[in-house]
């Protein structure tokens, strides 16, 4: 079969406008990268984190390979072995230990019945019935036996996205010089734009990340310090446990210390109780309110409400990535707002001139032709 010569479609007149043509490139464009966003949501959280902790190892980066020359691959695999020694491991262990405690109690509801009903004698007040909570326990107890398999299945994507992650840091930092290049080609922004996005994701990294850290940190060794000092059991524990729960807003070390002292009251140990209660309340939930904004404030320049209003956001769309996404989401937007308004003022500006000039020229015309 002999192959169709290239001068006949050339000779054929396309239907198409140039302008019809350039919009449905447009389209087409962005039709496919819909359909690839949503064929890989399941693990955008994987290419999200990479970008993240790109902007986060970066510092890292640049003073070890650009100022002092190190080998490129041996660092950016240095970084790989951090992230999975600092980040990986101890997120995946501690989700471990919590859900074979929840398994165990799921199993043995007669102990949280015991609970219960000891608190019900240490504060005088009997809020349960037993055979509705003896009903509830049940269900708990099935729904958890229910969660097994989909808690096996969990772990395996959550090691295909950890996979990902790690593929993608490497390339990221590897080709680096391609991959920002391609950023200031690609995206639809002048320079001074882009730099001020890259600004604003470092700031929101610095103030979301960095920042949460050290306040969960000094949380989780608060929350650590207290109830080792009212004898309440594996403290250690509980201290790291509170460490992790720190990173959610609004309920955070409350989840750990808030039972904590409701058991310790169930025991007869009113005062170790009511004192892990009221320090919780007085203090731990201070330091979180304080210190998150002191933080997000010195080391990011971030306005306090986005923060909040973005930490909501982004628990609610992304999950614990959206700690960093959602305020990153808003603090964009604000900067887009400002370019538009920028670019907007130097169109009318220019526009302006350009009528401007234009009268100008009909007003010197205007005698010549009378001449």
């Amino acid at each position: 079969m002999n192959p169709i010569p290239t001068d006949l479609f050339s000779a054929v007149e396309n239907i198409y406008t140039q302008r019809q043509r350039y919009l449905l490139l447009v389209a087409s464009l962005i039709g496919l990268a819909a359909l690839m966003i949503f064929g890989l949501a399941k693990y955008l959280t994987a290419f999200l984190a990479a970008g993240i902790l790109f902007v986060v190892f970066r510092p890292w980066w640049i003073a070890l390979v650009h100022k002092r020359g190190w080998n490129r691959q041996a660092v950016t695999i240095g970084i790989l072995v951090v992230t999975v020694v600092v980040l990986v491991i101890p997120f995946y262990a501690l989700s471990s230990l919590l859900i074979d405690r929840i398994i165990g109690f799921a199993k043995e509801p007669q102990q949280i019945m015991d609970l219960l009903h000891k608190l019900e004698n240490a504060v005088g007040f009997k809020f349960t019935d037993k055979a509705n909570t003896q009903e509830l326990l049940q269900q708990g107890a099935g729904k958890v036996s229910g969660w097994l398999p989909k808690i096996a299945t969990s772990a395996l994507n959550f090691l295909v996205i950890v996979g990902m992650m790690l593929f993608t840091m490497y390339y990221m930092f590897m080709q680096e010089t391609y991959f920002l290049l391609g950023l200031h080609r690609y995206l639809p922004f002048r320079g001074e734009t882009i730099a001020e996005l890259g600004d604003s994701l470092k700031n929101n990294v610095n103030a979301n990340v960095l920042g949460q850290v050290l306040v969960a940190l000094v949380q989780g060794i608060l929350t650590g310090l207290l109830l080792l000092a009212c004898q309440v059991p594996d403290p250690l524990f509980w201290g790291v446990v509170a460490f992790f729960m720190a990173f959610l807003p609004v309920l955070g070390t409350p989840l750990v210390w808030g039972p904590a002292g409701l058991y310790q009251l169930s025991q007869g140990h009113t005062w170790q109780g009511a004192t892990i209660l009221i320090v919780g309340f007085v203090v731990i939930i201070n330091v979180d309110n304080v210190l998150r904004i002191m933080l997000a404030k010195r080391m990011g320049d971030i306005h306090p409400l986005i923060t909040l209003v973005g930490l909501i956001l982004g628990v609610e769309v992304f999950g614990i990535i959206g700690l960093v996404i959602g305020p990153l989401l808003l603090s964009y937007f604000i900067v887009l707002m400002e370019v538009f308004r920028k670019e907007n003022k130097l169109h009318m500006v220019a526009k302006k001139e350009g009528k401007t000039k234009l009268s100008q020229v009909g007003g010197a015309s205007l005698p010549d032709a009378k001449v």
